[in-house]
């Protein structure tokens, strides 16, 4: 069996199980946000009764991230229906934006949208708090009500989005009937160049099999490739599986895995035991491919779709009005140090936002020290507008006030995940993907540039 195969059996207590086999499984966690969480709610509520209880508290997280710093009332709304909730159920992991758990978000808009406005408990994007927070881990179930979930497939773990009716039936059943997958290989072979990074790999992938080409698939990455990435290069790549169309993605489990597993959920107090699945040798894959990681070259994703794949250096004659760099996908730590290895010491040609996925992030871009000089000090010297208001941002656009978006017709790069024409507001703007290298580089230059020019 494949590494979801042998997960979706074990959950479902057999054996075995097959591609398109239909199977109940036992759910290990649930997470819900902001934008989906209302409905949720609502669902369960109405299916199982208004005084119904959740099968299992400590499996549900609760994160607010999408629609947070903004004065929308519906938006800010909806974060006090997650707390009550919260509160009513007993929920002891909902990362709330304040820290009264009897209070009402609002956000302050003559604050500013670059000072914090949060409490003690809140952590900033639902898929990144999830690694942080000790909430993946090896061989377990999850499910969310967000299209990027799979990203936890960086960590043996099968992930996945699902609408808000399955949500609010695993939270009155701890149980969802899922068809199983079939699976495609993507082996990893060699190491990446310097100025390619996690990015261009899985945007090369998506140009080469179609933003359609894994619907409803597995997508299993193998190889010593693999095994030479960093869990933020796997988390990466597993988080725009579904820009594929893929069900999952899937990792095999190695000592980065268990080391960054067991770290956070000693440091959380989240639930430490766990099994990985192991590779077979006997798998059965309906797409099985080699890649050599040292071939790969700086890729950009063109409007409209993430599978339009270009090669950075041939666009230097596309002009940008925006940078943009931040989200589950692009807002990690390494993913700003990246960016600010390029505009150091220099001075950004266009407007350039950068928005961190977590809390944490905010912390570890403040307290990096390079030359006496903090990274976060660094990328505001170079011209970008940080916010220390973490959260998805304009990633998926938003109310008008969301810090970043694109409010008028404009051409933007973004290390973001997805690009379809108003993803990031404005339906006449046009969002190319790229790598926090490649978005530092065409900042500097105001057009789409091969970040090697920087990165020697």
């Amino acid at each position: 069996m494949t590494l979801t195969e042998k997960i979706l059996a074990r959950a479902s207590g057999k054996a075995r199980v097959q591609a398109g086999e239909n199977v109940w499984v036992n759910v290990d966690v649930l997470m819900t946000h902001d934008v989906c969480g209302p409905g949720t709610i609502g669902v369960f509520k109405r299916e199982f009764g208004k005084e119904a209880r959740v099968w299992d508290a400590r499996k549900v997280v609760i994160i607010p991230d999408h629609y947070i710093f903004t004065a929308d009332s519906m938006s800010n709304r909806n974060v006090d229906i997650l707390r009550d909730f919260a509160r009513e159920q007993g929920l002891p992991y909902f990362y709330d934006v304040i820290d009264d758990p009897n209070g009402h978000w609002q956000f302050d808009a003559s604050q500013g949208q670059h000072k914090a406005q949060y409490g003690s408990r809140y952590t900033g994007v639902c898929h990144t708090t999830l690694p942080w927070k000790g909430h993946t881990r090896p061989g377990e179930i999850l499910f969310g009500t967000d299209s990027h979930t799979c990203m936890a497939g960086a960590f043996n773990q099968f992930a996945t989005g699902i609408g808000n009716t399955d949500a609010g039936f695993i939270l009155g059943t701890g149980k969802l009937l899922i068809k199983v997958p079939e699976t495609m290989r993507f082996y990893m072979e060699g190491a990446m160049q310097p100025g390619v990074m996690a990015k261009d790999v899985i945007l090369h992938v998506i140009g080469d099999i179609g933003f359609d080409g894994a619907t409803y698939r597995a997508m299993q990455w193998e190889g010593a490739g693999v095994y030479g990435m960093s869990m933020d290069d796997r988390m990466t790549i597993a988080n725009m599986a579904i820009e594929a169309g893929g069900k999952n993605a899937m990792f095999p489990c190695d000592q980065k895995t268990l080391d960054y597993v067991n770290e956070r959920t000693k440091e959380n107090g989240t639930k430490s035991e766990f099994e990985p699945v192991e590779l077979e040798k006997e798998q059965s894959f309906v797409y099985d491919k080699v890649f050599d990681l040292s071939k790969l070259e700086p890729t950009v994703a063109c409007h409209p779709d993430p599978g339009q794949r270009k090669l950075a250096k041939e666009m230097g004659n596309v002009q940008l009005d925006r940078a943009y760099i931040g989200s589950c996908t692009g807002g990690k730590t390494s993913d700003f140090l990246a960016f600010a290895e390029v505009v150091r010491g220099k001075t950004v040609k266009i407007d350039t936002f950068g928005v961190p996925a977590t809390t944490k992030v905010v912390r570890e871009l403040k307290d990096t020290q390079w030359g006496g000089q903090s990274v976060w000090s660094i990328l505001e010297s170079a011209g970008v507008r940080m916010t220390e208001n973490a959260s998805c941002a304009a990633c998926l656009g938003g109310p008008v006030d969301t810090f970043g978006r694109l409010n008028t017709p404009m051409k933007c790069i973004s290390a973001t995940n997805r690009n379809f024409p108003g993803r990031m507001g404005n339906k006449e703007s046009q969002v190319f993907l790229a790598s926090p290298y490649t978005v530092a580089a065409s900042a500097l230059t105001g057009r789409i540039t091969d970040p090697r020019e920087f990165v020697s």
